[in-house]
């Protein structure tokens, strides 16, 4: 059974706009959706662009804003037969999760869906990333995006 600890953070002016109770249910959907079965901790950040920009350049050495970045604390087996090895207290410590609120606002609106879902959208992707998928080849990128979307259609079926 699920069990998840998350720990969120949202830089000002950002807070009150988005409910941690959604955040909780999209992290849980998106664990869930992974077959991740255990007790999880995790971190996220919904902050501004120029501490979003600032960690992309200091992490990944680029020199621009991105939507969301995701720190793993340890590489997992995503897609690899053998499963999680869970630490002495027994917790799959995740990482921690960055997403541009300005990033996420500007996709919302071209996508023209509420700023709920995009941040659905990119904490899933965030989680997804944390669990060792990736979208580098077209059939990951495949695999991951249909994760995503059955992540957002089991808290939202429309």
């Amino acid at each position: 059974m699920l069990d998840l600890q998350l720990s969120i953070q949202i830089e000002d002016p950002f807070a009150g706009q988005v409910s941690d109770s959604w955040l909780r249910r999209v992290a849980s959907a998106t664990l869930s959706t992974a077959g991740v079965e255990s007790r999880v901790e995790l971190g996220l950040v919904i902050a501004g662009d120029s501490t979003v920009r600032e960690l992309n350049r200091a992490y990944r050495g680029i020199d621009d804003t991105t939507d969301v970045l995701a720190f793993a604390l340890s590489e997992s087996p995503a897609g690899q037969d053998q499963p999680f090895i869970l630490p002495p207290d027994h917790i799959l410590h995740l990482g921690e999760i960055m997403i541009s609120h300005p990033q996420a606002t500007a996709q919302a609106n071209a996508a023209q869906h509420p700023l709920e879902r995009e941040l659905a959208l990119l904490m899933a992707h965030g989680i997804l990333h944390l669990l060792g998928y990736d979208h580098q080849q077209p059939e990951d990128e495949r695999e991951m995006r249909a994760m995503e979307a059955r992540a957002l259609e089991a808290i939202d079926p429309r």
